[in-house]
């Protein structure tokens, strides 16, 4: 297979890798600065860790993303969906409901993860551009892939940039650092040439945090929250979630809440793997109850299903969240920039009652149609 028109150079947890040829003569001397082209050349250069700097001769077009954190800021950016996602499921474009104007057809979008999963033939099949998936949660993540198996699609498909945002829990990210939102967002946007409407985004960002700045309470007034995950209409067991760093938890951070959970003896998912019955969660007996996995219901299609559960529930109907209403949906595992405008408005809705417009809808819009 034909080698692509895009290039990564010298990594620095990966090693060295190289993709193709920048294309550049010995009279392109002109210095390129980080996500800047230069008058000569198209080519030019991102850095990301794990892989270092990463070089492109041209922008890319198609893409394929780990998960709906990306996804999410590339929709922000003005692209084309990427072709696939790890689940497609977990992609909730339904939020993109609140924004004039902005929906996203998931249709021929493909989900990575095929029975626990990823097929090497698979980004073979989609053909991207670049891959915006962290090397590192392929090969920790997932039986099959090594590093030949990393070089191979980045040598005849495309290469790779990306970081494991959503969660640092896994060990194997003590390696390298972790990237906020906003900051992970703004290296998107250099690798799709689209810095000015990030600086827009930003400015939303900014606005959007100072008008919640007056909507969250003081510390002790500030709810015990603990974050589960619970599928399905009649939940019985939690996957528990301790508050720490990455995009799942942005929202929460950005409300304040106290984790009820910091300080048991339950362990974070991550490191256990195992769940909790509901005597488990009585004994913690939380102010507030966030339980994920329901993304896909309305508020009025959980609180019919999962809390009208609880509330028939011989020991559901024990906890305090439940006797005081306070049972909510947690927010997506997936956070951009726009998604988290959307859950963090939501939830602050939930929690202290905020009834009030705390970003411009049609301002995010019209960035994502180019009018900054």
């Amino acid at each position: 297979m034909d080698r692509r028109r895009f290039i990564a150079a010298s990594g620095t947890a990966l090693g060295t890798i190289l993709a193709g040829c920048t294309g550049q003569t010995e009279t392109q001397t002109e210095t390129q600065t980080e996500g800047e082209t230069t008058a000569e050349s198209e080519s030019y250069t991102v850095s990301i860790e794990p892989l270092g700097e990463v070089s492109f001769d041209q922008v890319p077009e198609t893409w394929v993303a780990n998960n709906g954190s990306w996804a999410d800021m590339g929709i922000a950016l003005g692209q084309e969906p990427p072709k696939g996602v790890w689940l497609t499921s977990r992609y909730h474009t339904h939020y993109y409901d609140d924004i004039p104007g902005l929906s996203v057809d998931k249709s021929d979008m493909v989900s990575l993860s095929k029975s626990g999963s990823v097929s090497k033939e698979l980004l073979y099949e989609l053909d991207g551009d670049v891959h915006i998936i962290d090397p590192n949660f392929l090969m920790n993540r997932f039986d099959g892939w090594k590093q030949a198996d990393i070089d191979e699609v980045r040598e005849n498909v495309g290469p790779f940039f990306g970081n494991t945002i959503f969660s640092t829990n896994y060990p194997w990210h003590d390696d390298y650092r972790y990237y906020p939102m906003m900051e992970a967002f703004e290296k998107l946007a250099q690798v799709f040439q689209q810095q000015e409407r990030y600086e827009a985004f930003e400015a939303v960002h900014d606005e959007f945090q100072a008008n919640l700045a007056p909507v969250v309470p003081g510390r002790s007034e500030r709810p015990s929250v603990a974050v589960t995950w619970a599928s399905g209409d009649e939940p019985e067991k939690f996957y528990p979630y301790t508050i720490s760093s990455g995009t799942s938890f942005k929202h929460l951070h950005d409300l304040k809440v106290k984790d009820a959970l910091a300080k048991t003896d339950v362990k974070d998912f991550h490191s256990s793997r195992g769940a909790i019955d509901y005597e488990t969660l009585l004994e913690v007996d939380p102010e507030v109850l966030l339980v994920r996995g329901q993304e896909a219901k309305s508020a009025e299609e959980f609180q019919n299903t999962v809390v009208e559960f609880m509330k028939n529930h011989d020991v559901a109907s024990s906890l305090s969240a439940v006797e005081n209403e306070q049972v909510y949906r947690a927010g997506s595992l997936y956070q951009g920039p726009i998604t988290n405008l959307v859950l963090t408005e939501r939830l602050a809705s939930d929690l202290y009652d905020a009834d009030t417009t705390l970003y411009d809808r049609q301002r995010v819009a019209d960035i994502v149609a180019g009018d900054f």
